[in-house]
């Protein structure tokens, strides 16, 4: 039985909540017409700018779409284009669907797709889907009207799932004017209109009536960012929320298990090592730190069997990476690992370990990894503190080891640009300051070579070339647990996390 103390606790911290899922203009109805309360991990960091990751959050509210789509198999599928061709290495037309008006009502047509591409292109920072990747887009001469040409800089057999990403959502021509950021509110085309944003307060979304594809069952969405993951909980206990993003671990037990929903993610928690400078420096110092690691007892501990043991950097949510571990090429990669150092020679390194508090579980397994690495011998500090200010230092290489929630397939469904980002001498997201000719020369044939078989044994190729390097640590692939009311139907379980709520999804 929980004490008055605690229940007093919990109180407080769901206070916040009451009043936060205010409606927009609709008033919503009974019988699944209802508005859709939204509790929510994280806050906007940029205004909710489709060219930053709070593009997922606009994908997650189907009010931003793309013109290319991803099936559960991570295959392309239409999206605001209905087809796409390969007109020559460099150069794809796709056609654009017809009848689609923006939610300001304006039409969807061949200038506004050039002219928000564009945007992305020349922003800065470019989104990270086109990180190091040239596009030029122009209206097709031949249909001006409905069909664009886009010309990368250099053969990218994967446009279509590049096109995918919600960085590179296409909304109408007024959310790029002026020189302020851009607006998407009441500039998408999805089944919700997004009719207001309170900051790192909530939003409101309203059913938009003209959407091109089947009408939204229900009449909104309202959302409130919920970072503690004991108020989100609360929530959806109490009845404050329908559908709550990823709720702890800690916090199950409390909560009707006919509520809970567990989806395998993409998502590595992964302790990057500094390989630049520090004791980590030394590859037998990092393979020491690599065998003094238990990630079973993670599993366990931490995260209460909610999660599956990493054998790569790569987990169960990408089927076809398990079975390509199992090819004799692989093991030979791994079999070039150095010795590691025994603790004698470790002999009390002093080491830096940072993590942050925005994901629950990382500061406990910060502590559970801290003593099995002093157990090996070094001599550990930890630093923890909110991801958005310890982003900078940890990029910078500020800490000798970094402990990573890490989603691996995030923007194009493809896990070729995670690597490439994160392990490639130019990556734009390297925590473990790597930098190895033969890794990148690994990563160079994963992403030239065409989507299919020979694709991803070449993706495997180059995980095994990391991991044969220890620049990172794999240590367990996620399950987010996302809770759902009774009532709810119809909302969408995505390893992608770019799927929440659509137009059939329904309250009541």
């Amino acid at each position: 039985m929980r004490t008055p103390v605690r229940l007093a606790a919990t109180a407080l911290l769901l206070a916040p909540l009451t009043g936060c899922f205010a409606g927009g203009t609709d008033t919503g109805a009974e019988g699944g017409d209802a508005r859709i309360r939204l509790a929510m991990l994280q806050p906007p960091r940029s205004g909710l700018s489709p060219l930053s990751d709070d593009a997922f959050k606009l994908s997650r509210w189907s009010t931003a779409e793309t013109l290319v789509e991803l099936d559960g198999a991570g295959d392309p599928r239409p999206g605001l284009a209905t087809s796409w061709e390969r007109t020559d290495p460099r150069t794809w037309r796709l056609e654009l669907r017809a009848d689609v008006v923006f939610h300001d009502g304006t039409p969807l047509d061949a200038d506004a797709v050039v002219g928000a591409l564009t945007a992305a292109t020349e922003a800065s920072p470019v989104p990270r889907i086109l990180d190091g990747f040239e596009l030029d887009v122009a209206v097709d001469p031949d249909d001006p009207e409905g069909a664009v040409v886009i010309t990368t800089g250099e053969v990218d057999p994967l446009l279509p799932a590049r096109l995918s990403s919600p960085q590179l959502a296409i909304l109408a021509p007024s959310a790029y004017a002026g020189d302020g950021p851009v607006d998407p509110v009441g500039t998408g085309t999805g089944p919700f209109e997004l009719v207001r944003s309170d900051g790192t307060a909530g939003a409101a979304l309203d059913r938009f009536d003209d959407y091109w594809g089947e009408t939204a069952a229900a009449s909104g969405i309202d959302v409130s960012y919920v970072p503690d993951g004991t108020a989100r909980a609360a929530a959806l206990r109490t009845g404050e929320a329908d559908v709550v993003e990823a709720v702890p671990v800690a916090q199950l037990a409390g909560v009707d298990p006919e509520l809970l929903h567990e989806v395998a993610m993409p998502r590595t928690n992964t302790l990057y090592l500094n390989t630049d400078t520090g004791p980590f420096a030394d590859p037998a110092v990092r393979a020491a730190a690599r065998e003094a690691l238990d990630p079973a007892r993670l599993v366990a501990d931490v995260y209460e069997g909610r999660a599956d043991q990493a054998t790569g950097l790569l987990g169960p949510a990408l089927p076809w990476a398990a079975p390509l571990r199992e090819d004799p090429s692989y093991d030979a990669e791994l079999g070039r690992r150095v010795e590691p150092a025994t603790p004698d020679e470790v002999d009390g390194a002093p080491i830096t370990l940072g993590t942050f508090t925005d994901r629950a579980e990382l500061p406990e397994a910060a502590v559970l990894l801290e003593q099995q690495l002093e157990q090996a011998g070094f001599e550990v500090t930890q630093e923890v503190r909110e991801y958005q200010f310890i982003e900078a230092d940890a990029l910078d290489g500020a800490f000798d080891a970094f402990l990573l929630s890490r989603a691996t397939i995030l923007d194009s469904g493809d896990p070729v640009a995670y690597l490439a980002s994160d392990f490639g001498c130019d990556g734009s997201f390297n925590l473990s300051q790597f930098c190895d000719p033969a890794v990148d020369r690994a990563l160079e044939r994963a992403a030239t070579t065409p989507a299919g078989e020979e694709r991803r044994a070449a993706i495997m190729a180059a995980e095994a070339a990391v991991l044969s390097r220890d620049a990172a640590i794999p240590l367990l692939h996620e399950r987010v647990v996302q809770g759902e009311a009774a009532d709810v139907t119809g909302a969408l379980r995505d390893p992608r996390e770019r799927e929440l709520v659509d137009e059939r999804t329904s309250v009541g």
